[in-house]
């Protein structure tokens, strides 16, 4: 294993969590995502359903996770089923979890082989009322493939018409919207394994290096830091690439004068971190490039400043608005005449900050989470204003990691470097040291 994992107390208290928000009489199942093919006998890399290995930090495929709080036999409460492995799948795929392993990753009592499931879960349907399954509820979700939850859905509902079917889902994302503090101590892992991989780029961009070797030095060092690689797919983005809100070609040189904008970030331990910084390719902003980084950057550390329990949401994203606003006036980009007059709906900054300032982050990359809640202690985001001026090529992003705290919030990447200056400075420095 590549991580340290989460002491399962953890993942016991998780699922205590959940029983305490379940109807009476009820069973809970989670199952394990698939491998997702690619062509003739080709698998991706398998990554684990989220909400499974919330509950109990088992990383391993075909997986199901079934409780039932009230169910008379305690032995029944908290059930987990596995793959059963024999010689020849070690040879081939290698270890398997026994029994005894999965135990004490997951404190689970209760460990079945999956051939055992259709026998067990029929014997809890005859004694369960309500049934609460899993599905992807993502707002952003675009669900085309059918996973291995939607499928049990339909077998599971064919065979058993007569039970009270409940969503799982919205438990859930309220439930990891607050991070306990293990998991934000994996986030900031992930955090600070994204901050070595930056370092290392400071030191390497120059004029004529293409997008696609700064995006290898990450990947390198992110790999040999204990990371399984990027949490998600990098931007790589130089000159008027960056003015491209998900650009991912990263296939182009980086030129004299131009600003390279990436947005990059590490996976721990299945969590995730979330980073944006954009440099000067040459080692120096110009006048107008650091004019416009300068406005980013105070309108991130304003926005980061307004992230507080009991702020909801909306409010937040509108006052950063307004924070922005002003920006985009002071640097000639609108008019105090298109503010007066804008469309609510979309208001003026919104020619040149057209994405929202934060998404929750944790096992996802956008997270999940109920955003008519309140923010609460606990919660993670991203800060992530920009401008970007497609006619001058400046697409300009700064994004960090904040935990709110009780008080207010800590910067998870506030040892990432991103003041303008500082920048400058480690990129010449690396620079002067060439020379010698």
């Amino acid at each position: 294993m590549r991580y340290t994992p989460i002491q399962k107390e953890i993942y016991t208290q998780n699922r205590q969590n959940l029983a305490k928000k379940l109807k009476p009489n009820s069973i809970v199942v989670l199952n394990a995502n698939d491998l997702m093919p690619t062509n003739a006998d080709g698998t991706m890399p398998f990554r684990q359903n989220n909400d499974i290995f919330y509950l109990t930090g088992i990383d391993q495929e075909e997986s199901i996770l079934l409780l039932f709080p009230d169910c008379p036999q305690e032995k029944h409460r908290e059930v987990l089923f596995l793959r059963e492995t024999n010689e020849e799948i070690a040879i081939w795929e290698g270890h398997k979890l026994t029994k005894e392993e999965a135990q004490e990753r997951t404190g689970i009592s209760t460990i079945y082989w999956l051939d055992s499931f259709k026998k067990i879960f029929h014997i809890l349907m005859g004694k369960c009322e309500h049934v609460y399954l899993n599905s992807n509820e993502h707002t952003r979700a675009l669900v085309e493939v059918e996973t291995r939850d939607s499928r049990f859905i339909k077998w599971c509902r064919e065979y058993y018409p007569l039970h009270n079917y409940q969503r799982i889902t919205p438990l859930m994302h309220d439930l990891r919207a607050v991070k306990s503090s293990a998991e934000v101590n994996q986030i900031q892992t992930a955090c600070d394994i994204t901050e070595e991989g930056f370092r290392t780029i400071l030191k390497a961009v120059r004029p004529g290096i293409m997008e696609y070797e700064i995006e290898a030095e990450y990947a390198r060092e992110f790999i040999r830091r204990g990371s399984r690689g990027f949490a998600y797919t990098p931007i790589i983005a130089s000159g008027f690439n960056s003015c491209v809100l998900h650009y991912i070609d990263n296939d182009q040189p980086c030129k004299e004068g131009d600003l390279l904008l990436m947005d990059v970030g590490a996976e721990y331990g299945n969590y995730n971190a979330d980073m944006t910084r954009t440099i000067p390719v040459s080692g120096k902003f110009t006048s107008r490039q650091k004019a416009v980084y300068n406005a980013v950057l105070r309108t991130l550390k304003a926005a980061k400043s307004l992230l507080k329990p009991g702020v909801l949401i909306d409010d937040y994203h509108k006052e950063v608005g307004e924070i922005m606003t002003k920006e985009l006036v002071d640097l000639g980009l609108i008019t105090m005449t298109e503010v007066n007059n804008q469309n609510p709906e979309w208001p003026a900054y919104k020619k040149y900050f057209m994405h929202g300032t934060s998404h929750h982050l944790g096992l996802d990359v956008h997270d999940v989470g109920n955003w008519d809640n309140k923010i609460e202690a606990g919660m993670v985001f991203t800060v992530e204003p920009g401008i970007y001026i497609r006619e001058e090529s400046i697409g300009l992003r700064l994004e960090n990691d904040i935990v709110v705290t009780p008080n207010g919030q800590d910067d998870l990447m506030k040892n990432i470097p991103i003041e303008a200056e500082e920048i400058e400075e480690l990129m010449n420095n690396k620079a002067a040291v060439e020379v010698a």
